[in-house]
């Protein structure tokens, strides 16, 4: 492990403790441990990129690190199936709209559009990212999009005023690199341990602290955008992929962990999922010019059974899941 160039990516970014800690918590496919070479691969930093965003999850969710530490005691790595975010299909100051601010990260890394999933009663766009060199072995993104427009006018306003000044994290010397990895692949060392860091600062809240009423306006109408708009584009859950998710529920519920109380099944019955309910964190808001604290809903931490379809895993999602799933956040 220590002289892969994955740990070397996943060093430099997180420390050698953290880095050491994270690869013990979960299972890395041996294609992406590939020893120190003179540049760095797509699937690599794609891969480092994962893990780090995984780590972040747990860090921010006790009733993930609480699990993830019983899988490590009992020497069972995880298999981090996917990762999912919310974006806003709407004018974001010099962050780009809707899923954009994050597909132009996914692509350059190996990942390609798979398959759309409407969320109606959500008024939302799930969109499945899937790596082109590792599908099974390279967690997936769940990018979805709210669509502000199908919602009152107020509400329109209100989500101007929160993200319409949002920032860029990503530089020009950021978008040359992401330039130069969809071409060639690869990167020299130097820019891909550079570029490591500015990726993960894609993955937060871009947006300054906004007022209290206009969180108030966004939560009467969807809860969805009401956690966009004190979470961004953090990843909203990470998703362990198990053998048997009936009887991993049993054993959290067990344990006295938040897991939701139902298992949802897919339409083709292939793909069950079930998650614990969101951690709960504060958040800052202006209230009459003053800042004030309040406890809104976090990220949370989901479980995802996949059957096999001949030889393939199954590896699609399903828009009632999801929509299901979604709840985790509005609930909490």
């Amino acid at each position: 492990m220590l002289d892969t160039g994955l740990f070397r990516l996943l060093s430099a970014t997180l420390g050698e403790a953290a880095a050491t800690e994270t690869f013990s918590q979960l299972k890395v496919a041996p294609a992406l441990l590939k020893p120190v070479g003179a540049t760095v691969h797509r699937a690599e930093l794609a891969q480092a990129l994962n893990m780090a965003l995984f780590r972040d999850v747990v860090a921010r969710v006790p009733s993930a690190a609480a699990y993830v530490a019983d899988q490590q005691r009992a020497g069972q790595p995880i298999v981090f199936d996917h990762g999912a975010l919310r974006t806003v299909a709407w004018p974001s100051g010099a962050l780009p709209a809707g899923e954009a601010a994050i597909t132009r990260v996914l692509r350059p890394l190996g990942f390609a559009f798979a398959e759309p999933y409407p969320l109606p009663r959500l008024k939302m766009t799930g969109r499945a990212w899937r790596h082109q060199d590792h599908a099974e072995d390279i967690a997936q993104f769940f990018v979805s999009e709210l669509h502000p427009e199908q919602f009152s006018s107020a509400f329109q306003s209100a989500v101007s005023r929160v993200i319409g000044v949002s920032r860029d994290p990503l530089g020009p010397a950021e978008v040359a690199a992401l330039e130069q990895l969809a071409r060639d692949r690869v990167l020299p060392w130097s820019t891909a341990l550079a570029l490591l860091p500015r990726l993960l600062s894609c993955f937060e809240r871009q947006h300054p602290v906004f007022d209290w009423a206009d969180y108030q306006t966004l939560l009467a109408e969807s809860a969805e955008m009401a956690w966009i708009s004190t979470e961004g584009n953090a990843f909203n859950h990470a998703t362990d992929r198990v053998a048997d998710i009936e009887q991993l529920a049993d054993t959290q519920r067990a344990l006295g962990r938040p897991i939701k109380p139902a298992i949802e099944t897919s339409a083709s019955g292939r793909v069950r999922q079930t998650a614990f309910r969101a951690a709960e964190v504060q958040r800052q808001f202006l209230d009459g010019g003053r800042l004030i604290s309040a406890v809104v809903p976090g990220s949370f931490y989901e479980f995802i059974q996949r059957e096999r379809v001949a030889d393939d895993l199954d590896l699609k999602f399903d828009a009632g899941n999801a929509t299901g799933i979604f709840k985790m956040t509005a609930a909490a």
